[in-house]
């Protein structure tokens, strides 16, 4: 049997590719072209891997479990809304298989029994001579460890003592000792969000990735505030 010719089909664009000439592989869960030279297909041919270590990443950069809020003006310049969405799912894919398929703060693996899944998370550092926002490493964390990182997201969803408990358990931090670290990581979260910061992704554009743009910076905490008010849980 001749090698297929894999092609990257989004779920949202399956009966498009479909009509195009594309078969499904029940067994990959993957879309494939039936021959080559199919013009219809070849926006869906698949791209070059994404190298696992992206250009001037820092993989020791924010290491560990702690509370990192982001800051309000720079809501949706995660890197989810500033991908184009095929490229978001070349990326999380190399993240977790470069992971090991395990959380890189708690070392949890998957678990869809109880609902523990794993999720990509960005590490940022915040230049305020500059007021620069720059991607320095991208990892893996489960549902918990991000939960956990994303306080701020959990105190709104009424999570904010299964959060606590998790850092605790992580850490190994006394109580008071993780409430003061929450208290500083949000000191500094009203701090930043106070300046409008220039977001700088050469990390993923100069690995090829291709950008989305996120919404203006005027506009992303209403935006925010409507998505929790229409959804509080998440």
């Amino acid at each position: 049997m001749a090698e297929r010719l894999w092609l990257d089909v989004l779920f949202e664009e399956k009966d498009e590719a479909k009509a195009a000439g594309a078969r499904y592989d029940p067994a990959t869960k993957c879309w494939y072209a039936p021959r080559a030279g199919i013009p219809e297909l070849e926006r869906w041919a698949l791209r070059p891997p994404i190298p696992t270590l992206l250009p001037g990443e820092d993989r020791s950069f924010g290491t560990g479990l702690f509370v990192d809020l982001v800051p309000s003006s720079c809501w949706f310049t995660n890197v989810r809304s500033c991908v184009d969405k095929r490229d978001w799912n070349r990326l999380r894919t190399m993240i977790y298989s470069r992971a090991g398929n395990l959380c890189e703060a708690c070392g949890a693996s998957r678990d869809n029994q109880t609902s523990r899944y794993l999720e990509a998370h960005e590490r940022w550092d915040y230049d305020d001579a500059t007021a620069t926002q720059t991607l320095r490493r991208l990892i893996c964390l489960c549902t918990a460890c991000h939960s956990a990182t994303h306080y701020g997201l959990a105190r709104i969803r009424g999570k904010s003592s299964e959060a606590s408990a998790h850092l605790r358990a992580v850490t190994g931090l006394s109580t008071p000792s993780i409430n003061r670290h929450i208290d500083g990581a949000f000191a500094t979260w009203k701090r930043r969000s106070g300046h409008a910061w220039t977001l700088d992704l050469s990390m993923l554009t100069d690995a090829g990735i291709r950008l989305a743009p996120p919404p203006d910076a005027a506009d992303r905490g209403k935006i925010a505030h409507a998505q929790l008010r229409t959804d509080p849980t998440g």
